[in-house]
């Protein structure tokens, strides 16, 4: 069994741009490469989640999000750093474009993203986490039976923090602080 770090894309992994489509605009967290080195050296895989309603709401094609994706891995390479899986939710009940246009099972916090990563790979959900930037993120780590959502204030997280009742939720500065903190308190 596999234990997983699944990561929010925007906001966490890369610097939030309102509906990223350009391979261009993406810029690393800083330090980002070296915290997915330390997950996986310590046998955690690195997997992405992210809503992309962007492409529900006309704003960009599908297509643009695995371009977003190659460019967040050649950014992550120059440190020796990879992301093992990308998972993505394409839908939104409001959007303009039918065939992205509803209510679905992997937007989350729904499960659909990390039930198919866990028909993926073998993974120890019990001893998994989450980390995003949004309180849905956190709460897609309870849905799923991950052992923590971490909530950190880069992105949209202060924000979150300021709009939501955040009461039992970890909360750190960046992926960073939170994946150090996870690695040193569930050792």
């Amino acid at each position: 069994m596999n234990k997983v770090c699944f990561l929010d894309r925007d906001g966490v992994l890369i610097h939030e741009e309102c509906y990223l489509s350009d391979p261009e605009k993406v810029r690393l967290i800083e330090g980002a490469g070296q915290t997915i080195n330390a997950l996986h050296a310590q046998g955690y895989l690195v997997i992405v989640i992210t809503n992309q309603a962007g492409v529900a709401r006309g704003y960009y094609p599908e297509e643009s999000i695995d371009q977003v994706h190659a460019k967040i891995d050649e950014l992550l390479a120059v440190d020796g750093a990879f992301i093992d899986k990308y998972y993505y939710c394409p839908h939104h009940p409001k959007g303009v474009v039918e065939k992205y246009t509803m209510v679905c099972t992997c937007r989350k916090p729904a499960t659909g993203m990390v039930d198919q990563a866990v028909e993926d790979f073998e993974i120890d959900l019990e001893n998994s986490f989450v980390v995003g930037d949004k309180v849905t993120d956190v709460k897609t780590a309870t849905n799923t039976g991950c052992k923590t959502g971490i909530l950190v204030r880069t992105g949209h997280g202060e924000d979150q923090i300021k709009d939501n009742d955040t009461t039992g939720i970890t909360i750190k500065a960046d992926i960073n602080e939170a994946v150090s903190w996870y690695l040193e308190t569930h050792k």
